[in-house]
């Protein structure tokens, strides 16, 4: 095992929770009250566009949705380089 890599093993066991970003959007109270079943919002990626893996509001990985044993999962199509993962954890 590498000199780096025992300095960080203690870190291995700590949870993290990731979410997969679909999309997002902006509306006003008004049209957030007028929501209902059925409503359709329309959020700010296209059909197709590669989502967000997102830990700590940080993107680490983009990828598509798949189904796995009637779950959603996600396919991992890009994932950010170990540097910028770590840069972005300082921003």
């Amino acid at each position: 095992m590498a000199e780096d890599e025992r300095q960080i093993e203690f870190l291995y066991d700590v949870e993290l929770e990731l979410s997969v970003i679909l999309g997002s959007s902006r509306m006003l109270i008004r049209d957030l009250l007028k929501l209902a079943t059925g409503s359709v919002v329309e959020l700010n990626k296209l059909a197709g566009e590669s989502l967000d893996v997102v830990i700590n509001d940080k993107v680490i990985a983009r990828g598509e949705a798949v189904v796995v044993n009637e779950k959603f999962g996600i396919r991992l199509t890009e994932v950010v380089s170990p540097y910028e993962r770590v840069r972005q954890l300082r921003d």
